[in-house]
């Protein structure tokens, strides 16, 4: 991928939008219940490879302003790999999968590791609950953003 003004330009505003709209909802982005808007992003590197390092940046930013210093550093680094793997996918439908699955998984394991008294239920618990919202941020809002974008040619402006 070569890296271009437009490219740096483009990652520059998906993160400042991800910070953005995590602000005002920052009261329930964070926690053991996440419903974090801000993910409706995390379906963008479908579009293009630019959106991986705009998602990564604006979650980092966001967890430092909100969050713990181990969320920085792992959901930052779960974020980066559901953007990767959004990117390879073919189909829009696939591409909401990797963010829903990778951060239920990664998210949902460390909330359960720090709290107090860790059991398995308290760990299934907390990967389905962020399951359940990056279902409805990724599938319910991300998929008909994708499109929308598609549909008036906007995608052509993250290429």
């Amino acid at each position: 991928m070569k890296i271009s003004v437009k490219g740096i330009t483009t990652s520059a505003v998906i993160a400042a939008a991800y910070v953005v709209l995590t602000l005002p909802f920052a009261s329930v982005g964070f926690g053991p219940v996440q419903f974090r808007i801000a993910e409706v992003f995390t379906v963008l590197p479908f579009l293009s490879p630019y959106a991986i390092f705009g998602n990564f940046i604006g979650c980092f930013v966001s967890n430092m302003l909100f969050s713990t210093p181990l969320d920085m550093v792992v959901g930052s680094l779960a974020t980066l790999l559901a953007a990767f793997l959004t990117y390879k996918c073919k189909k829009v439908y696939t591409a909401a999968l990797p963010p829903v699955i990778v951060n239920a998984l990664v998210i949902g394991t460390m909330l359960s590791v720090i709290s107090d008294g860790f059991t398995p239920i308290l760990l299934l618990s907390y990967i389905g609950s962020i399951a359940l919202s990056q279902f409805i941020v990724c599938f319910i809002l991300g998929i008909p953003f994708i499109k929308l974008l598609q549909k008036y040619k906007l995608d052509k402006l993250m290429k």
